[in-house]
């Protein structure tokens, strides 16, 4: 494989369509009136299937980009500088997760709102990450395979007792942590299942890498994919139902009858398909610069919707109110004005940031110097005023 291909563009190229797909999805769920919500609308139900492949795509994306940076470098373990890169990135993105869900309108008047404990998509990811760095740490010193295998009996397991662990309320945790398993309080992802997507992408980057020099790789992966989507989307179910009628189980009979998390798992791998057949047309600068600056776009368009950290966003004054008239060309709109700031801040993102840390920096100089100085006049003070303590009650000669 060469240089050109180590960085494989196509999953850049996959990564900047999620993310403009989920732009869309987000304004044209938000503020689409109900009125239009209609599913006996084709151009409807056609939208509504390809929204719901966005976050697998994006989960699965995410997995396969950390792991295939982490793997490729000769270090191992705590001494691989991916280790504590990925512990950063998940925590920041926690970390954002949080902030983007703030008020400060709420934190000024010492009060916060129940949503900012939701669990989103950025906590999801970011404790993928995580979560991969432990699977990666524990199997490190094993044979090779057991990497990977791990990586993929989290996937089926997740998948396949969802049906179960979904009816659980996780209510012997604090709201705090049973958000992330459950959505009954209010969150929108949770790390069960989300996780499987991120560690089947893991999966599919440790092959990819592994057979980076066999001649026919673009073309295996396209049959391989195309094969296992057609299987997940068209055969799964009906296995479920025949398992179900053999044993009785009652798991495979609630897998047949929602079976959406392969099903998705197959289109994700129908997308892996078009996208590396047209892996040589979609190497534009402008698609892998989006591609490389989701989180960017994440945070613009979560500010600009859904009014993050100030509560003034489109979504305050047209939920659910455009018509598809306006919706269409909105979301179009918002999809390139949230893209443009994006570049635009990743192009003087460098310089953004040392200004940050100039004015950090001497925000903390002044602060010490005011301390400093402070400090002096109040020991000046404190001393007049003991000379003058002294020559009030002093006592008097004679």
């Amino acid at each position: 494989m060469t240089a050109k291909t180590n960085r494989l563009f196509f999953v850049d190229a996959m990564r900047a369509w999620a993310i403009l797909m989920m732009l869309q999805g987000h304004f044209i769920d938000g503020l689409l009136e109900p009125a239009f919500r209609d599913l006996n609308n084709g151009a409807f139900r056609v939208w509504l299937y390809f929204r719901g492949i966005t976050a697998p795509v994006f989960f699965t994306v995410s997995g396969f980009i950390f792991t295939y940076l982490l793997i490729r470098v000769p270090q191992k373990g705590m001494d691989n500088p991916r280790v504590s890169k990925g512990i950063r990135r998940g925590l920041q993105l926690v970390f954002i997760g949080y902030l983007l869900r703030s008020n400060l309108f709420g934190l000024l008047k010492g009060e916060i709102y129940p949503s900012f404990y939701f669990v989103d998509v950025l906590h999801c990811i970011g404790l993928s990450i995580l979560a991969l760095i432990g699977v990666y740490l524990l199997t490190i010193n094993r044979k090779k395979h057991v990497f990977p295998l791990v990586l993929l009996g989290i996937t089926v397991v997740l998948f396949l007792f969802e049906p179960l662990y979904k009816q659980w309320s996780f209510s012997f945790l604090p709201e705090f942590f049973a958000n992330y398993f459950t959505k009954a309080n209010g969150s929108v992802f949770t790390i069960i299942p989300w996780l499987g997507y991120a560690t089947i992408g893991a999966f599919i980057a440790i092959l990819f890498l592994r057979f980076k020099d066999f001649k026919y790789l673009y073309p295996a992966a396209i049959a391989i994919s195309l094969g296992l989507g057609a299987v997940l989307c068209y055969a799964l179910s009906p296995t479920f139902l025949a398992i179900y009628e053999w044993t009785g189980v009652e798991l495979f009979n609630l897998l047949q009858i929602n079976n959406y998390l392969f099903i998705r798992l197959g289109n994700v791998f129908v997308v892996f398909a078009v996208f590396i057949l047209l892996r040589q047309f979609i190497n534009n600068r402008t698609i892998l610069n989006i591609g490389s600056s989701t989180l960017s776009i994440y945070v613009i368009h979560y500010m600009v919707l859904y009014g993050s950290l100030t509560g003034l966003g489109l979504y305050r004054f047209f939920h659910h109110s455009l018509s598809p008239s306006v919706a269409i060309p909105g979301a179009v709109l918002f999809m390139f004005v949230c893209t443009f700031l994006a570049l635009k801040y990743s192009q003087y993102e460098e310089d953004i940031k040392s200004s940050i840390a100039w004015a950090w920096d001497t925000a903390k100089k002044q602060t010490l110097e005011v301390k400093d100085i402070s400090v002096s006049l109040l020991k000046e003070l404190l001393s007049r005023a003991g000379l003058v303590l002294k020559r009030l009650f002093r006592p008097a000669k004679g």
